[in-house]
């Protein structure tokens, strides 16, 4: 089983979920050890560390439901159990689909549905407003082994964002839909659709009044993406990410939640990643698809080659985190704010979730 353990480098709040190889040393007083001794005697961390790295899962998904100034103080008692209980509600839905034999693709699909309909997120309903008292959500879906992808930015009417993404990866020729086109598609397809109302609630009322009064925006403005990553029985990866974009964004802002390889990118053998910051520099860096160029052209592994991404994004004077999936179902949660809503379930019947910096 992999196990969490915190680090931390450059800024960045790391919580690496993948156990460091054993040196060669190691390996080869491993082999030369007499086996029934090895039988009877209790295995070392270094032993253990060994048995999981060789080992990949049966499957695994990973989930975040946004990064940012996220601070116990801030979060009663109360707000905290809500978070942690649409946490585990998410991974649960996401299980379901790979305990029975289900793909990764439609895993994150599950995951991510259940946060589009929680207000407690800025995702479907309960999505933040734009300057225009509206709501523009976006939204994004790949998967690793042929690399095929769907994305749709600015719909207005499309009741879960993501099966807007999933229908144009599956029903159309195309990648990417935008705006009024995006949401005709849907409703095209069969998509349950509904007034731009549906989308708001008092809280996210409040906040655009603030910013409006204020002309300022507090780091939860700024952020709230969700997202989901996972790896299948058949060792097949894939991400989502959805998103209602950041309070008071102005008419047609779009942000990196709908762009292949900014906030989603998914490769087989090499990484599914699902970022949440502050969109603009998130696009600069291409955070998604750079992790996992990283991964294949340097050879770092994914915590490495999301920490060095996100040295990026702040170097830029941008914030937020990544989720990730290496090819053999390690992960990692990456990120640079003070907390992510976030959680882990696998086929061995683990299920993590944090919130807070520096949890496990």
């Amino acid at each position: 089983m992999y196990r969490a353990a915190a680090s931390f480098c450059l800024g960045l709040t790391l919580v690496a979920c993948a156990p460091e190889a054993p040196e060669q040393s190691e390996l080869n007083a491993a082999a030369e050890a007499d086996s029934e001794a090895a039988t009877e005697a209790t295995p070392s961390a270094d032993t253990e560390t060994e048995m999981a790295a060789a080992e990949r899962p049966d499957w695994r998904i990973v989930i975040h439901g946004g990064a940012g100034v996220i601070l116990r103080e801030n979060l009663s008692d109360e707000q905290e159990a809500a978070y942690i209980t649409a946490l585990e509600t998410s991974l649960r839905a996401g299980a379901d689909v790979l305990s029975s034999g289900g793909s990764s693709l439609d895993a994150v699909q599950a995951a991510v549905l259940t946060m589009e309909d929680d207000p407690l997120f800025n995702a479907g309903f309960g999505a933040v407003m734009t300057a225009d008292r509206m709501h523009e959500l976006d939204a994004s879906i790949m998967e690793g082994s042929q690399r095929d992808a769907g994305s749709v930015a600015g719909v207005t009417r499309v009741k879960n964002p993501i099966l807007a993404a999933r229908a144009v990866m599956d029903q159309s020729e195309h990648v990417m839909f935008a705006g009024e086109g995006a949401d005709s598609f849907a409703e095209s397809v069969g998509l349950d659709m509904v007034e731009n109302s549906y989308f708001t609630t008092d809280r996210r009322r409040e906040a655009l009044e603030r910013v409006l009064d204020t002309q300022e925006r507090t780091d939860a403005d700024r952020h709230g993406t969700v997202g989901a990553v996972a790896i299948d029985q058949n060792g097949n990866l894939a991400a989502a990410t959805t998103t209602g974009g950041m309070t008071a964004k102005m008419h047609g802002r779009i942000g990196d939640s709908p762009l292949i390889g900014a906030a989603t990118y998914a490769r087989n053998g090499v990484c599914a990643v699902s970022a949440t910051g502050h969109g603009e520099y998130f696009i600069r860096v291409g955070v998604a698809k750079t992790i996992c160029a990283r991964v294949e052209l340097a050879g770092e592994d994914i915590e490495t080659a999301a920490d060095n991404t996100l040295g990026q994004v702040a170097d830029l004077g941008g914030d937020g985190g990544v989720i990730v999936m290496g090819g053999e179902g390690e992960y990692a949660y990456v990120f640079n704010s003070a907390g992510m809503y976030r959680g882990m379930m696998d086929a061995d019947g683990t299920l993590e979730t944090a919130i807070f910096e520096a949890e496990e």
